[in-house]
């Protein structure tokens, strides 16, 4: 995932909240939450990323409706979304690496 990437999935998280919230019944609200779940910590990790960079404001402020936002650094800012997903347990990993 990119900083650039982060706007796209923000509005991805909201549809999917929206989608569990109007579900039949709890078990099927809770399943979807479940299944997106990864994906909203990946997310999280994405936003954590991106403000230890200080990165998290231009990301936040991109409008991708204009070319030129396309040579931004956010495109070129990624991050493994295994690692967003579980930064503490990447830290631990290069921890024992050290």
């Amino acid at each position: 995932m990119t900083g650039a990437d982060l706007l796209y999935w923000r509005r991805k998280r909201e549809q999917w909240y929206s989608i569990a919230e109007r579900a039949p019944d709890d078990a099927t609200a809770d399943y979807l939450h479940k299944v997106f779940e990864p994906t909203a910590r990946a997310i999280d990790g994405l936003e954590r990323a991106l403000a230890g960079l200080g990165l998290l404001d231009q990301a936040l402020a991109m409008d991708l409706r204009r070319p030129q936002d396309y040579f931004s650094n956010m495109w070129n800012s990624g991050f493994p979304v295994e690692e967003l997903a579980d930064p503490d347990d990447h830290d631990d990993q290069e921890d024992e690496v050290a």
